[in-house]
């Protein structure tokens, strides 16, 4: 397990976890925010994407009152995306974070904004991060609103940064820096 707060535990990904990644990477209601509707996994592409020993991230599980319901993931900062992020302090240790409630029946209630407090929690003092990044897309207005509920601020727009649904998207440079 790597933390547990309130009701919520976050412990890393195991091998029989690629069947429930399976189920909410198909889901069009979860693609819409993580992946896109138009790039659904099957087993094979979890496993490839979710269980390759070359990936540079740490896959979590989440689980809220012991139901499995969601992923997250960290990791630091590579020196490419620090430079394209512009963070030219090479004494920052930086990480970045990505995650989803794939349970719909747990959207809106309070668990994301949970879940990334915890998480910057952890990183802050169990990792010491000096500074925690995301991207989300600048149109998840509802994730953006949670993050900035959790202490990240605004730095700027990532224009075309990512691939949804068939196009490039801006998205929204995040941080939160320990004080």
């Amino acid at each position: 397990m790597l933390f547990q707060k309130e009701k919520l535990k976050v412990r890393h990904l195991k091998v029989e976890d690629q069947h429930v990644l399976t189920k909410w990477l198909s889901d069009p209601f979860v693609l819409k925010y993580y992946e896109g509707r138009d790039n659904p996994f099957d087993l094979e592409k979890v496993n490839k994407e979710f269980f390759n020993p070359d990936n540079d991230s740490f896959g979590c599980i989440v689980e809220f009152e012991g139901k499995e319901i969601g992923y997250i993931q960290y990791y630091q900062l590579d020196e490419e995306t620090r430079k394209r992020y512009g963070y030219l302090d090479k004494t920052e240790n930086i990480y970045g974070t990505d995650q989803f409630i794939g349970e719909i029946d747990y959207w809106n209630r309070g668990i994301g904004s949970l879940l990334v407090k915890s998480m910057l929690e952890y990183l802050v003092e169990e990792k010491q991060a000096d500074v925690v990044v995301m991207d989300p897309q600048i149109w998840n207005v509802r994730a953006i609103r949670c993050y900035e509920k959790c202490g990240f601020k605004r730095v700027k727009v990532l224009p075309k940064h990512e691939l949804h649904e068939g196009e490039y998207r801006d998205c929204l440079l995040i941080e939160f820096k320990k004080r």
